[in-house]
């Protein structure tokens, strides 16, 4: 059964950086769409950025970034197979939120951040940015 296992949450002053990590496991296929989403109690899960990842591909491949987090948020292929990166800098107390790694099998595409795409889910690892 495929298990997503994220890393890096944490509390930061508005200004600075955490990196989260999330690596699927169990996964048997050449092909993987991840996903961050970030949510906060009483809205909807909001999605943060996806990358593809393909065998073929060792830097990874296409990726695509929320309006919120453009040129502040970089998704990157991790260095084990199957996992991501989300480098987030310049974090504001609105980035405040859980986050979760989602991945789904085959590419991302434009409909990227809906939820309804993804079958697999992490538990979520909390973000914390204070003023």
């Amino acid at each position: 059964q495929v298990h997503l296992a994220e890393s890096g949450g944490g509390s930061v002053q508005a200004g600075g950086s955490l990196r989260l990590s999330c690596a699927a496991s169990a996964y048997k296929y050449p092909s993987i769409c991840m996903a961050w989403f970030r949510q906060v109690p009483g809205k909807e899960r909001e999605g943060v950025a996806s990358i593809y990842l393909n065998v073929a591909l060792p830097n990874g491949g296409t990726s695509y970034s929320g309006d919120a987090v453009k040129g502040r948020f970089i998704i990157s292929k991790g260095s084990a197979k199957n996992s991501a990166y989300l480098q987030m800098h310049m974090l504001k107390p609105e980035d405040t939120a859980m986050y979760y790694c989602a991945a789904r099998a085959g590419a991302c595409s434009d409909s990227w951040s809906l939820t309804s795409r993804y079958e697999y889910w992490g538990q979520g690892t909390q973000v914390t940015v204070s003023s």
